[in-house]
């Protein structure tokens, strides 16, 4: 496929890019290169400012059709975008939950009075979203939630528990996966709820993570309760609507993401240079190696995001691929700050450095999003054809 750019991507891109170094300026110019992963708890409310800053002036919700408050932008305007917003060094947006995954979910399965309540706040920034997905023992298999919700007159009533719920602790809305039909297991008898978070029947309790920060939580369902017409798609349907919408999980963004990634490699070639580790061949032959993997990986992801027939598995394949080189970015940083990468900052109690963060929250990059075991069982058994795994 063609990879090159049009005049009119180009000149697109270049008005990204001014309105960027326009705009990050002043009472934002502070915020470059704070929040993302392992990094939430910096600057929150300051980082939510400048996401609805974004919003006044027409960065958000680009690839949303322009009839549901989008641009309409093409899939290559949203890559640049990603992809300028990820070298300006801008801060880590609040909103990418409800704008990358609620929101083109809601476009696809929602009712129109679900479009019409949701997806001018969404667009907005001014209600915030988490994903109600993981538990204790449905995490990597999704299939074996346990939470359950019944209908109470006009109402949806929860019980259960969700894990490692992103910022939870800052959201408004909570879309939830909960078991609506008694009896049913696996994909089946699900249903896709959405649930307001402040309410006397939910209690969000912040995981400490060893990076410093809480930007992971336990959420406890007691009594929760959201309107009957909350539900997303047709109740126990649910399954087919959250797997839609980890789909766009892994859309254009990922590029934007790709660039972050090659920041944070030129910035490691830098320390390596100044300490003079690039000096021992190992360490070199690595850092050359990271780089020529990064490009492939980067020129697979336009590829397979702008082909008319995706091949089958490229999103697990391509979860694989990623998660593997950025948890081995965190070890060859380690490496080359040597003994350095052992000791907080001077006068800290436990406060760790970029590189340090970058080394500890890269060991759930195997993880989150899919782990690796579940990937390479996608892989074997819907591409490749192999016998399924066992399960009790």
């Amino acid at each position: 496929m063609d990879l090159t750019y049009s005049e009119a991507d180009q000149a697109f891109r270049a008005d990204a890019r001014a309105w960027l170094e326009e705009h990050l300026s002043g009472e934002y110019a502070a915020l470059r290169g704070l929040g993302g992963a392992g990094r939430d708890h910096e600057a929150h409310d300051e980082r939510l400012a400048w996401n609805r800053h974004l919003a006044a002036h027409g960065w958000t919700c680009l690839g949303w059709p322009t009839e549901h408050g989008g641009r309409g932008l093409s899939l290559w305007q949203q890559v640049i975008f990603h992809e300028e917003y990820a070298r300006a060094d801008a801060p880590a947006r609040v909103n990418h939950l409800g704008e990358e995954l609620l929101g083109p979910t809601l476009i696809e399965h929602g009712t129109p009075a679900q479009q019409e309540r949701f997806l001018p706040r969404i667009r907005a920034v001014e209600e915030l979203w988490c994903q109600g997905y993981s538990e204790p023992g449905a995490g990597s298999d999704l299939a074996n939630v346990q939470s359950k919700a019944r209908r109470d007159g006009d109402a949806w009533v929860l019980d259960g528990q969700k894990v490692w719920t992103s910022n939870a602790h800052e959201s408004d809305w909570i879309f939830v996966l909960a078991r609506t039909e008694p009896g049913s297991r696996r994909h089946e008898g699900l249903s896709f709820l959405l649930v307001p978070i402040d309410q006397e029947g939910v209690e969000v309790r912040p995981i400490e993570q060893l990076t410093g920060g809480s930007e992971f939580n336990e959420v406890f369902f007691t009594g929760a309760r959201t309107d009957a017409d909350l539900v997303v798609g047709e109740p126990g349907r649910g399954w087919a609507v959250a797997m839609s919408l980890l789909g766009h999980e892994r859309g254009v963004s990922v590029l934007g993401q790709i660039v972050g990634f090659s920041r944070e490699l030129g910035a490691l070639v830098d320390v390596a240079r100044g300490n003079g580790t690039l000096d021992d061949p190992l360490l070199r032959d690595r850092l050359a190696r990271a780089t020529v993997e990064l490009e492939v990986i980067r020129l697979n992801a336009l590829r397979s995001l702008g082909g008319t027939d995706r091949p089958a598995g490229a999103d697990s394949i391509a979860k694989l691929v990623w998660a593997g080189w950025h948890q081995r970015l965190g070890e060859l940083a380690m490496d080359v700050l040597g003994p350095a990468g052992l000791t907080a900052r001077p006068g800290a109690t436990y406060e760790l450095d970029e590189w340090q963060r970058l080394y500890l929250f890269s060991r759930a990059d195997t993880i989150y999003g899919g782990s690796d075991e579940v990937q390479r069982n996608i892989l074997a058994e819907r591409v490749l054809g192999l016998p399924r795994e066992a399960r009790g």
